[in-house]
């Protein structure tokens, strides 16, 4: 066995990365597919998400085919699903793919690694989490490291593992903005006669990480006469929430009403984005915008900014902060972000 174990990448053709997880994550693991298609260009690199976050790798150059789970399987009868769930491991099988790289930690990316046939399977140690055998179903394991570590060096370990070792260069953030969307939002900021102005994206799918002080901060900035932009994703409660931020306030309100790719774009335009830790953070570093995030419970260390010398964090220092609890002892509200006052954004921002 040579030193390290490394794959013989002379017979590896095609490469499938499995990441089944939510939008900002699957945004994180842009540097394996970039890393992977820089040391071996020859070969095919397939992407495996849930549908709803193909918008975030799509027209990524390093990417030859992205499949997709389609998460509405799980409401059908059980038979249905069944059947669903072995067409879409059967329609892998016939990839015929030499090396699978599983990053998310859940069953299904192992199923998939199995269901493969893959010479080389990679994936991150379940640590006696899942299902019975889990673990031997990986030609290559990848250990967690103990210490707080940034989300994206964690996913590129998976490539350490095979014995690819990245260059500081090859680790920034990829995400696309199609021109036409670009257009259309400058054409929409335009018939709302706004150039400058800063986008605020108050919301979460998670609300313990959403702060409490965003319609005094916009009041305060709305006095100023500087132009604001508010947006969420596209679900019910994050629209109403940003709807109560904003009543009465002299701002463009764009909650629940942009793609992805728009999304992008605003952020792109903007002169500096106000957010709490959630898809747009990491959609500002990789276009490398200057950015303002309120970190509260989570870890600014794992999710915080990456390569973005433009991007500040700001936090309350508290000894138990991040306890990475959804709220003080499981309440849904969070204490370290309650705790940050307009004031400290304003004098970072401002």
């Amino acid at each position: 066995m040579a030193y390290g174990n490394y794959p013989d990448f002379s017979d590896v053709k095609k490469i499938l990365v499995v990441k089944l997880r939510h939008l900002g994550d699957v945004l994180l693991t842009t540097p394996v597919f970039h890393v992977l298609k820089t040391r071996y260009p020859n070969i095919t690199i397939d992407a495996f998400v849930y549908e709803e976050s193909k918008p975030i790798l799509a027209s990524h150059p390093s990417i030859s085919n992205i499949f997709t789970y389609d998460r509405k399987i799980r409401k059908k009868n059980l038979f249905s699903r069944l059947r669903s769930e072995l067409k879409i491991l059967l329609n892998i099988k016939k990839q015929k793919y030499d090396l699978v790289i599983n990053l998310t930690e859940g069953d299904r990316g192992a199923l998939i690694a199995l269901f493969s046939k893959a010479k080389y399977k990679v994936g991150f140690d379940p640590e006696k989490n899942g299902f019975v055998g889990k673990k031997n179903i990986y030609s290559h394991v990848v250990k967690h490291c103990k210490t707080p570590r940034h989300t994206v060096e964690k996913n590129l370990d998976a490539v350490r593992k095979i014995g690819i070792f990245p260059q500081e260069e090859e680790k920034e953030l990829f995400f696309h903005i199609p021109q036409n969307d670009l257009d259309k939002m400058k054409q929409l900021l335009s018939q709302n006669h706004i150039d400058d102005f800063i986008l605020i994206h108050p919301t979460s799918r998670w609300r313990f990480k959403c702060w409490d002080k965003f319609r005094s901060l916009a009041k305060i900035l709305s006095q100023k006469n500087i132009k604001l932009v508010f947006t969420s994703a596209n679900d019910r409660q994050e629209i109403d929430y940003v709807n109560e931020i904003v009543q009465d306030l002299p701002v463009l309100n764009l909650a629940g009403k942009t793609s992805i790719k728009e999304l992008g774009a605003l952020i792109k335009l903007t002169k500096c984005l106000i957010s709490v830790d959630s898809l747009v953070l990491h959609l500002a570093s990789a276009l490398k915008v200057p950015s303002i995030t309120l970190f509260g419970p989570t870890s600014d260390v794992l999710w915080g900014p990456w390569k973005n010398e433009k991007a500040k964090v700001v936090s309350f220092p508290i000894s138990c902060r991040p306890c990475l609890m959804d709220g003080c002892g499981g309440s849904k509200y969070s204490d370290c972000l309650s705790n940050i006052t307009v004031e400290e954004v304003l004098n970072v921002l401002l």
